[in-house]
């Protein structure tokens, strides 16, 4: 589908965009099922909270309706969407004036093996580190350049995700998502709050599990407290829910509570 800037088909960008010169900006990635996007008041929620931390200014009715007239173009598939401060001339000092630009950009859904969700799938034990700034914690802003080196550190199909570690050896997450782990029946997922997405899906089965009650607990991962639990998954709001085998020595079984969430997250995304 063709994108859009700023709410018109459009495939070319201002050179001058803040976005590309230094990445300032936060991006949303949401499923579409039927022409409707999933999840999408989560989106929207987290997008408010970056926009107001990153002092960026997007009318969030007119931003709605733009979400939900390019999804219903879509029908079926993965909608992007990246907003920027705009344009500004050389330098780090932002205009204040500047309008905030949209883009929205379509996919279909990717393919993804139905092992990785029926069997678990194998993490790769990454060695780049997640940076901790508590500024930026949570925000699924612009700069992801520690993804991309730590994506490229496997090429091996066995591996479907990557484990991140903070610069003090902390569990975090995944390279594209989040990492739960389950202890004597307890759900538990890492604190974001030196770094790290705080993810759509994260904040989804977190909910659904409380409201079920069933025990949570948002804290400090150490590895070896993972090589200890009883499960472990990872989940994002494109794929939903995959059980964790394997990650370097440390193996795992797939869960009942694992498989209780999968369903869960399932049912939400093909609602």
């Amino acid at each position: 589908m063709e994108s859009w800037v700023d709410g018109l088909p459009a495939d070319v960008l201002s050179l001058k965009d803040r976005g590309l010169a230094y990445g300032d900006g936060l991006f949303e990635t949401l499923a579409v099922r039927g022409g409707q996007p999933v999840l999408l008041e989560r989106h929207l929620q987290r997008l408010e909270t970056g926009c107001r931390r990153l002092a960026l200014k997007v009318d969030p009715v007119a931003l709605g309706a733009e979400l939900g007239a390019y999804a219903r173009g879509l029908g079926d598939g993965v909608l992007k969407l990246i907003v920027t401060r705009g344009d500004s001339l050389r330098g780090y000092a932002a205009d204040p004036a500047a309008p905030a630009r949209r883009i929205l950009q379509g996919n279909p859904a990717p393919a993804y093996p139905a092992t990785h969700a029926e069997q678990g799938v194998q993490l790769f034990p990454c060695t780049v580190r997640l940076s901790e700034q508590p500024l930026l914690a949570g925000l699924k802003h612009l700069n992801r350049l520690e993804q991309v080196l730590a994506r490229a550190e496997w090429t091996d199909a066995q591996y479907a995700e990557g484990l991140m570690l903070d610069t003090s050896g902390r569990v975090i997450e995944g390279v594209f998502s989040n990492l739960f782990m389950v202890r004597d029946g307890v759900l538990i997922t890492a604190d974001l709050g030196r770094c790290g997405v705080a993810g759509v899906m994260r904040a989804e089965l977190l909910f659904q599990a409380e409201s079920r009650g069933i025990a949570t607990r948002i804290t400090d991962i150490a590895l070896e407290q993972l090589h200890q639990a009883d499960e472990v998954f990872v989940c994002n709001s494109v794929y939903g829910v995959w059980p964790v085998r394997a990650c370097g020595s440390a193996r795992w079984s797939v869960g009942p509570l694992t498989r209780k969430l999968q369903t869960l997250a399932r049912a939400l995304l093909d609602a």
